[in-house]
């Protein structure tokens, strides 16, 4: 599959004080409108959707799976524990994310297009039933 996701690993900056990363470039900043942090607990799901306009930057600190389904292939990314990844998904990738550890998962999602809570740019898409 020629996939149009972007994955990229980040680089975790860890001292006695616990973990920095930064998740997105300055390249990428200006595009944004909207954000928001999601604390998943430990075996529940988010996401099991797609954005029909928008571009999604989400950045997951595992331990985590990511399912994703692109053009009718379904493939799944599993990030482990103390590592993190952004991925950028295009409109029209479902996709979803299982926190796999015992403990909250933390994922920072970006996106182009405003939230507007009376018409969500989201279409509902199970890739992970719960």
């Amino acid at each position: 599959m020629n996939s149009r996701v972007s994955i990229e690993p980040l680089e975790l900056h860890r001292d006695a004080r616990g973990v920095v990363l930064e998740p997105l470039g300055p390249d990428a900043i200006p595009a944004q409108r909207n954000v928001h942090l999601v604390l998943t607990e430990p075996g529940c799901i988010r996401g099991n959707h797609y954005h029909p306009l928008g571009t999604e930057v989400a950045v997951v600190l595992g331990p985590a799976l990511v399912r994703l389904r692109e053009e009718g292939e379904v493939r799944d990314l599993h990030i482990a524990e103390g590592q993190a990844c952004r991925l950028t998904i295009p409109p029209g990738v479902a996709h979803a994310f299982q926190n796999t550890g015992t403990r909250p998962t933390v994922l920072v999602a970006f996106n182009t297009v405003a939230l507007d809570r009376s018409n969500p740019d989201v279409v509902r898409d199970v890739l992970i039933p719960g």
